[in-house]
């Protein structure tokens, strides 16, 4: 170290191996000889899931880093008194459809700071980054979505170009123009129902390795939207280019809620045995929406513990929220998923009969609903179950006509899922009240295995410093009252969106974006994706339909 002096401070978190091989030593030195800070979090219960450090500390921030995590005094250009609060890595999450500003809002008050869509994703993936650059509250990114691909392909590019994500696909949006135009020409929606060609499929695929050209995480397969039009041959190809970026699919599997013995399970196993013929990264959509859930996850842990980079997902919440228009609502469905009309209603509405069924699948296909298909009563299963990662499912926050909400728009009046708002409160109560796992568990649930998981298999570097409580990590930092946090969204009509409350400060990337539960107007999200590359990989596998 030549000349160079360092000030030896008794440092607050040991340094296990892990630890140290993840923030260089000089990161730390570097930052202990630092007097003041930009921000410093004083007298939390600083909890770090990765090492299981849980103690009383003061945190100091400074660039937007983790500086120092001591029990010593440090001063700082502005002070949070965390006393009584738990200050624990920002929450993440790959299963969040609400992209606009005000689902960003709601989500900040339940403490998520990164914030991915790897379920659905984006069609035009630059155009999409592009778009969000400097105008996101949370940490951001997306996948490339087939769906896109197949309408694009199938139904038309024009039809394709009139949206770019989910909440597009939604409303009167894009599946509406899809529907429009497959009804003038009497034929069947394109991207949900046809059997692609050797043609088409060349052309779907390209349009696939052109979104991961241009950096995204991966491919989103939302096949269970999709089932009757995607052959398995399909859905390996899609894998299987994704594979050739050595990045992660994620699959809304086939037979979502189809009751055993045909049931979910298989669609896991297809893409589960894709991945590992491929040995490609596979993350496995809301596990508890499949009926067969308690044999799906042990497959996913199992291929996990043998090597295999897969994981999955669940929420916790019974009900689940769709498209009117969906597969998985057909008819001939609802008996194998185990329900009936009357499980069925528009989001703020009564339940369907059905005279209400066949209107909105004919008048309202893009619209969304509420469907319960499990009982409340499982939800602590799901999300203690060891090795899942907890999401939310959001969905955007739109009115009857399919418009986003501004930002300032008010928290009440608003009728959907109360997921988008109130995950991670939930789980958060669910251990104080019920006890379904330790506290520590819950958070890494919420944030570090997120990160760790994107990381290892994924090879998302980004995720290297985060979901982590440690110097050098990135400071995405939530603090919450652990005897009062709580969930307060319903699916009672105006209650979706009512925000959580307990999770008073919210931080991203060392800027206060929730300050005294008041989300602030403040963009400091960064993106979180690959760098664009000059040349495609699709030369690189081999497309051969059968005629």
């Amino acid at each position: 170290m030549n000349n160079l002096k360092l000030k030896i401070q008794k440092l607050a978190v040991p340094i296990t191996v892990a630890s140290a091989l993840l923030f260089p030593v000089h990161a730390i030195a570097d930052s202990v000889s630092d007097k003041k800070y930009d921000l410093v979090i004083v007298g939390g219960r600083v909890m770090d899931p990765e090492s299981n450090f849980d103690g009383i500390r003061n945190v100091g921030i400074k660039n937007g880093k983790i500086a120092i995590i001591t029990s010593e005094t440090i001063t700082g250009a502005k002070q949070i008194n965390a006393k009584n609060h738990v200050v624990a890595p920002g929450f993440i999450e790959g299963h969040q459809h609400g992209t606009d500003p005000f689902s960003r809002k709601v989500s900040l008050r339940d403490g998520l700071t990164t914030s991915l869509d790897l379920e659905s994703g984006a069609g035009n993936v630059g155009k999409w980054y592009a778009d969000a650059k400097g105008k996101t509250q949370v940490n951001y990114g997306m996948v490339v979505n087939a769906a896109f691909a197949r309408l694009s392909v199938l139904d038309g590019p024009e039809i394709a170009a009139l949206g770019n994500d989910i909440g597009d696909l939604l409303g009167p949006g894009v599946v509406y123009a899809a529907a429009a135009k497959a009804k003038k020409e009497n034929r069947k929606m394109g991207w949900s129902h046809i059997v692609s060609s050797q043609q088409q499929l060349e052309k779907i695929l390209a349009y696939i390795d052109e979104g991961l050209r241009q950096g995204a995480i991966g491919t989103g397969i939302p096949v269970g939207y999709m089932k009757d039009g995607i052959t398995q041959y399909e859905m390996f190809k899609y894998q299987e280019i994704t594979a050739q970026y050595n990045r992660v699919s994620n699959g809304h599997t086939r037979f979502v809620g189809v009751m055993p013995p045909s049931g979910g399970m298989l669609g896991v196993q297809e893409m589960l045995a894709n991945a590992m013929i491929l040995d490609a990264p596979f993350l496995a959509a809301h596990l508890n929406s499949i009926q067969d859930w308690e044999y799906s996850i042990p497959l996913i842990n199992a291929a996990k513990k043998r090597g295999a980079k897969v994981w999955g997902e669940v929420y916790p919440y019974g009900a689940a929220s769709t498209i009117a228009a969906s597969a998985i609502l057909n008819e001939d469905q609802l008996p194998l998923i185990g329900i009936t009309y009357s499980d069925i209603r528009s989001v703020g509405g009564k339940p369907w009969d059905k005279a209400s069924y066949d209107y909105n699948r004919k008048n309202n296909p893009g619209s969304v609903v509420i469907v319960q298909v499990n009982p409340e009563e499982q939800v602590g299963e799901w999300i203690s179950t060891p090795g899942v990662v907890i999401v939310s499912d959001g969905m955007p926050v739109q009115n009857a006509k399919g418009e986003y909400y501004p930002w300032d728009s008010p928290y009440e009046g608003k009728s959907v899922h109360p997921r988008a708002s109130g995950t991670r409160a939930k789980v958060l109560r669910l251990v104080r009240e019920q006890n379904v796992m330790p506290l520590m568990e819950a958070i890494s649930k919420m944030s570090y295995l997120h990160a760790k998981y994107m990381e290892e298999f994924a090879g998302v570097s980004d995720f290297r410093y985060k979901g982590r409580m440690q110097q050098g990590a990135d400071a995405d930092i939530v603090i919450f009252d652990p005897a009062t946090v709580t969930d307060n969204a319903t699916f009672n009509p105006g209650e979706g969106t009512l925000p959580s409350t307990g999770i008073p400060y919210v931080l991203v990337n060392g800027t206060v974006v929730v300050e005294n539960s008041k989300v602030q107007k403040v963009f400091p999200g960064k993106p979180i994706r690959f760098p664009v590359q000059e040349t495609g990989k699709l030369d690189q596998i081999e497309i051969s339909v059968r005629k």
